[in-house]
């Protein structure tokens, strides 16, 4: 967008959205549009939009998922039978094996395909981490343009021989600028190998692919789609994303620099590792073995660093990188990283990176503590907020007492940053949101973190537009989880925000939407909000119960069931038409948002995979 467009937009929002759109808590200020339902998926979440609504969508929970059935041996069905009986009183709507015959000739039930695709991506007790067995991607990426969604195929391949792409991919659209650039991250498919003879000759399968994540770019929508090689490809290809492009074609991400040792170590290890005979050849060959340390690997197999590339229109971009905030020992095996995540129109980019408790200590010996317990008990190095400018990595948080890990996840053309950080609030780490101005000096940093929904709700700023509003999600249940195993039990409901930080004024999306919309969507997050003051969020929804070949199921009435199900949506601003909810409406709002979505811990769990996905 020209930096007329922009001016123009500026002062016209501040004045007629930014102030009015949120100063009655109860008027409907926000025209809710539902990207609508996917064929082939059931979760829909929102991504970035442009000024003209077009957005980046991302989905899971795939219908029809491709299982290759000839790939699996009459052992391999007796075992998902016994894994199927220990599981299925524990899953909500899924039974025993109903057709063992049918399953085993490749043709099974909507309830036994589920247990399929369970078991090959079940990482514990199933096949998740054996490279022998197929891999499930179970992510799309989708595009919203001229009201329009479409698959945003990269580089998943058909079966040879099919029509089927394999869906082990993992792919991510980020966003679409306004001069139509797309951009985000995607993996290479895993292919079944040739047959491999071992030393017993016995036969193996390997279910392998090119490289894992890799930031992209396109000019025309997926049309020619082009890669950010990362810096470091030795092994298993190295790792790229590209997290934002600016409207003059600049993108921010990171990318693989240097190998950690550990991976290294295990792929030149000879007593067990890669390069020990027994194993390679005997067993596999050098790809598999390497795929293997990669999918089993529970630390990272990269350093990554921040970067900052100029886009061609050729696919060959000028990456550079920006560097880390802290510089290692040199005697220091631990993986350092950055990470880049927002760019504005002056190329000053924001993110995270690895520091220190003590924000002084910018060399650190080579055994300087670096780690902390969060609030699920998880053992995490620290991570602080940090403005990519002038050649150096500034971190945000200022002075660390009684602060914790940060992210800074957007700024504004005007330098403003947000995100969140973790806070000690009444014994209890909490994350709060922040805004922080980054034309500051390294000295006068300041993080304001302004009042949300309540004192110990966890809540996080995932974007900023050029008239100060500031879009997020916050905690707004107050009960306490319980902790199992690193992943909360009974998480609390969260809801989206607005935040005018010209006015300070903060207020509940949900409260902000026509009182008969509020009886339908319930509005968890936001992810961004353009210069148009549109903003890209995921709702709740009821929708038809579907099984896993994508068929409405019936209650024995013969009437579809229902379940809750995420859509992504857009709030697209309206003037305030002076509505206001009755008691009535707005206690029916409450008693039914606090059922929305929070009745299958299957579903929670496809949540926070994609999160995962989406932010690791």
């Amino acid at each position: 967008m020209n930096q007329f467009v922009k001016s123009v937009l500026a002062a016209g929002i501040t004045s007629a959205l930014s102030i009015s759109c949120i100063s009655h808590v109860n008027a409907a200020t926000y025209e809710l549009v539902d990207k609508g339902e996917a064929s082939k998926l059931k979760y829909t979440f929102a991504q970035h939009q442009n000024n003209a609504g077009d957005m980046a969508i991302s989905g899971t929970s795939l219908y029809n998922f491709p299982v290759q059935y000839e790939y699996l041996d009459d052992d391999d069905f007796t075992v998902i039978e016994s894994y199927v009986l220990l599981r299925h009183d524990r899953v909500n709507g899924l039974e025993d094996i109903e057709d063992s015959d049918a399953l085993r000739a490749g043709n099974p039930t909507a309830n036994d395909l589920a247990w399929v695709v369970r078991w090959l991506q079940d990482t514990s007790s199933g096949k998740g981490l054996d490279i022998e067995y197929q891999k499930v991607g179970d992510t799309i990426a989708m595009t919203h343009v001229g009201g329009v969604s479409t698959d945003f195929n990269l580089w998943d391949v058909k079966f040879d021989g099919t029509d089927t792409l394999t869906r082990s991919t993992i792919d991510i659209v980020s966003g679409i600028t306004d001069s139509g650039i797309s951009y985000g991250t995607a993996t290479a498919p895993y292919l079944p190998s040739e047959p491999y003879a071992d030393s017993d000759d016995v036969e193996h399968t390997f279910w392998l692919r090119e490289h894992g994540i890799r930031g992209f770019f396109s000019y025309d929508l997926g049309a020619q789609v082009f890669e950010v090689t990362p810096f470091e490809t030795e092994h298993a290809g190295g790792t790229s994303a590209v997290l934002d492009v600016s409207e003059a074609g600049t993108a921010v991400g990171f990318s693989s620099y240097k190998v950690t040792q550990a991976f290294d170590d295990v792929i030149n290890d000879d007593t067990g590792g890669c390069a020990d005979t027994a194993k390679v050849p005997d067993q596999m060959t050098l790809e598999a073995c390497i795929a293997e340390t990669q999918l089993q690997s529970s630390s990272a197999l990269y350093h990554t660093m921040a970067f900052k590339a100029t886009l061609d229109p050729n696919g060959s971009p000028v990456v550079e990188q920006l560097g880390l905030l802290v510089t290692p020992h040199v005697d220091d095996e631990r993986s350092y990283s950055s990470h880049a995540l927002a760019v504005n129109s002056q190329n000053v980019a924001v993110g995270y990176a690895d520091g220190f408790r003590d924000e002084t200590v910018t060399e650190p010996d080579v055994d300087e503590v670096r780690t902390y317990r969060n609030g699920f008990g998880i053992i995490q190095n620290y991570q602080f907020a940090v403005v990519y400018k002038n050649s150096e990595v500034i971190d945000l948080s200022g002075d660390h007492t009684n602060k914790g890990s940060s992210r800074a996840y957007d700024i504004n053309d005007s330098g403003i940053a947000v995100g969140h950080i973790t806070k000690s609030i009444d014994g209890k780490l909490v994350d709060k949101f922040f805004y922080v101005d980054t034309n500051v000096s390294k000295e006068a940093v300041n993080m304001i973190n302004p009042s949300d929904y309540f004192s110990g709700s966890d809540s996080t700023a995932r974007a900023i537009n050029n008239s100060g509003l500031i879009v997020g999600e916050g905690e707004i249940e107050t009960h306490n989880e319980s902790i199992s195993q690193g992943v909360a039990q009974n998480p609390r409901r969260t809801a989206a925000f607005v935040y005018n930080m010209n006015d300070d004024i903060f207020a509940n999306i949900n409260e902000l939407i026509p009182c008969s919309v509020r009886q339908t969507y319930d509005i968890i997050e936001a992810r961004g909000i353009n210069d148009a003051g549109m903003i890209s969020a995921t709702a709740i929804v009821k929708a038809d119960r579907r099984d896993a070949k994508g068929e409405i199921m019936l209650d024995n009435g013969g009437e579809p069931l229902t379940e809750d199900v995420v859509r992504a949506i857009s709030l697209n601003p309206i003037p305030d038409d002076g509505e206001v909810c009755t008691a009535e409406e707005v206690d029916k709002v409450e008693r039914q948002g606090a059922s929305l979505g929070f009745g299958s811990a299957w579903f929670l769990m496809a949540i926070f995979a994609l999160r995962r996905r989406l932010f690791s």
